[in-house]
């Protein structure tokens, strides 16, 4: 997936993955995942995708500082 913000472009294919986060089983509607990414120039952001019953059920990229990124990982 990609997606710009504020001019930034971040893409999944081509970040390098910090730390993935599976919730529930492959197909289980109320399932998810949350992947942290760093891009080449160190830019952090978070890949959501889930289930349709899911906090994440659109598929979505957020920006995230790097304070941000390391509560994530603190906290994960």
């Amino acid at each position: 997936m990609v997606k710009t913000i504020k001019m930034k472009t971040y893409d999944t294919a081509t970040a390098h993955v910090v730390k993935k986060i599976t919730h529930g089983a492959y197909g289980d509607p109320k399932g998810f995942e949350t992947t942290l990414f760093q891009t080449k120039d160190g830019d952090y952001f978070l890949y959501t995708y889930g289930g349709s019953e899911s906090v994440y059920a659109k598929e979505a990229i957020t920006a995230f500082s790097k304070q941000r990124a390391e509560e994530f990982l603190k906290n994960s």
